[in-house]
C-alpha cells in the first residue's frame, strides 16, 4: 500500500498538502480546523511585529468565472498580511502547538528592512514552538514603500542578505517564499538558497488587474469607487506554477542537492498535486482552492493522490518526486529528435501544420486541433 507520509527538512508530515499562509490560516481557530481535517501542515497567514500598519478594505476580492459553466477560474486579492498584533498570534500558535504537538505549525513572518527586527521576528517565533518559519518575501501588493514583500523578493541581493539574517538566528528549518513577479525565478531562489535556506517555496499570487465593470466602467474590486493591482491566484495561475516550480527544481537538482521545494499554485486536485510533485516540489500548497472549496477538500485530494501512485506502483512520494524533469529539454533538441524519428512512411498528415505557409484560414480551427494535445 502507497504513503503519503514524508520528512521534509526534518519535519514529519502525514501528508504533502499544506495549507499556504493567507485567510485559511489566519487565526488558531482555522488552523485547528485545518488539523482536523486532516491536512498535513500549515503555514499561518504572514504576521510582523508591528500590526498597526496593515489596514484592509473591503471588498478586497474579485473573481474570474468561465463563461459557459460560471466556474471560479481566477480569484485576484488586494488583501495585506495580517492585521492581528503579535501578542495576539502568539498566545494563539502556543495554544495551537499545545493542543497539536504532533503537527506541523509554520510561522509565515514578514519585516521591514531592518536586521534587528529580523532578528527579534526570528526568536520570538522560535519561542512559540513553530516547526518552521516562511519568508514572505513575495507579497505583491503590500506596503512596498518599506521594501517588504515582493519589494524584497524582486531583488536577489537584497533577498540574499536578509535570508542571511534570518539564517544568523533561525534554529528551524527556514524556507524562502518566491514572487513570479521577475523575469527569472531561478534568481532569487538561487539567492535565497545560497543564504542557507532549506527550502523555497513558489509561487505566491501574480501581479494583475482582474479585469473592468462594463457597467460602471470602474476596476474590480472596487473599494470606494477605485481600485489596486492585486495578486491573481486560483487554477488559471497553474501552469506558471509548473513552469516555475520546474525551474527552481533544476536548480535544486544541479546546485543544491538535498534543498527542498513547495509548490504552490492552482491546486485543487490530487492530480494537480502530481504534477507538483513529478517537476520536482516535495509538498505542495493550497489556499484559494480552500476558500472556494473549504478544508475538508484535503480528503478528496489525498485519496486522488494515492489512487495516483497505486496506478503506477509508487510507494512513497520520493519515487516519483522530479521524475518528469527528465522530459524537459531545447526546441532544437525537438526537432532533432523528432526529424529521427521520421520515416519515409509516417508522413504528417494532410491537415497537420509543419510549416507556417501550410496554415489555411478555411480550416484554421481543425489545423489547430490537429497540432493540440488533450
Amino acid at each position: 500500500m502507497p504513503t503519503l507520509e514524508t520528512t521534509v527538512d526534518g519535519l514529519k508530515l502525514p501528508n504533502p498538502f499544506v495549507i499556504a499562509s493567507g485567510p485559511p490560516g489566519t487565526n488558531g481557530n482555522v488552523i485547528g480546523k485545518a488539523f482536523d481535517e486532516g491536512w498535513g501542515a500549515v503555514v499561518c497567514k504572514t504576521l510582523s511585529l508591528d500590526a498597526s500598519k496593515v489596514v484592509n478594505v473591503q471588498p478586497r476580492y474579485a473573481r474570474l468565472r468561465a463563461r459557459d459553466s460560471q466556474e471560479i477560474i481566477g480569484w485576484e486579492n488586494i488583501e495585506l498580511i495580517s492585521d492581528r498584533s503579535f501578542d495576539v498570534w502568539a498566545e494563539e500558535l502556543k495554544a495551537v502547538k499545545d493542543k497539536y504537538p504532533d503537527r506541523i505549525l509554520i510561522a509565515s513572518i514578514m519585516e521591514e528592512y531592518n536586521k534587528d527586527a529580523w532578528f527579534e521576528i526570528v526568536e520570538r517565533c522560535q519561542e512559540l514552538g513553530v516547526d518552521a518559519l516562511e519568508l514572505n518575501f513575495s507579497c505583491p501588493h503590500g506596503l512596498p514603500e518599506r521594501k517588504m514583500g515582493s519589494a524584497m523578493g524582486e531583488d536577489p541581493e537584497l533577498l540574499e542578505e536578509v535570508a542571511g539574517w534570518v539564517q544568523q538566528a533561525a534554529t528551524v528549518p527556514v524556507w524562502a517564499k518566491m514572487t513570479p513577479n521577475v523575469t527569472h525565478i531561478e534568481d532569487p531562489a538561487r539567492a535565497a538558497l545560497q543564504a542557507g535556506c532549506q527550502g523555497i517555496s513558489a509561487i505566491n499570487t501574480i501581479r494583475g488587474v482582474l479585469g473592468v465593470d462594463l457597467d460602471t466602467l470602474r476596476p474590480e474590486p472596487t473599494v470606494e469607487g477605485y481600485s489596486t493591482v492585486g495578486g491573481y491566484s486560483s487554477q488559471a495561475i497553474l501552469p506558471i506554477a509548473l513552469r516555475m516550480t520546474m525551474e527552481i527544481a533544476q536548480v535544486i537538482r544541479d546546485e543544491f542537492s538535498g534543498r527542498t521545494l513547495s509548490g504552490i499554485g492552482g491546486i485543487e486536485t490530487g492530480s494537480d498535486a502530481a504534477q507538483f510533485l513529478l517537476l520536482g516540489a516535495d509538498t505542495v500548497q493550497v489556499c484559494t482552492g480552500v476558500m472556494k472549496y473549504g478544508y475538508g477538500m484535503v480528503r478528496s485530494m489525498k485519496a486522488d493522490l494515492l489512487a495516483f501512485m497505486e496506478k503506477h506502483d509508487f510507494e512513497t512520494l520520493d519515487d516519483f518526486k522530479g521524475h518528469s524533469l527528465q522530459y524537459f529539454t531545447s526546441h532544437s533538441d525537438l526537432v532533432k529528435r523528432q526529424a529521427e524519428a521520421q520515416t519515409a512512411k509516417s508522413k504528417v498528415k494532410e491537415e497537420t501544420v509543419g510549416a507556417d505557409d501550410q496554415w489555411r484560414g478555411n480550416e484554421f480551427v481543425k489545423q489547430s486541433d490537429a497540432l493540440a494535445r488533450g
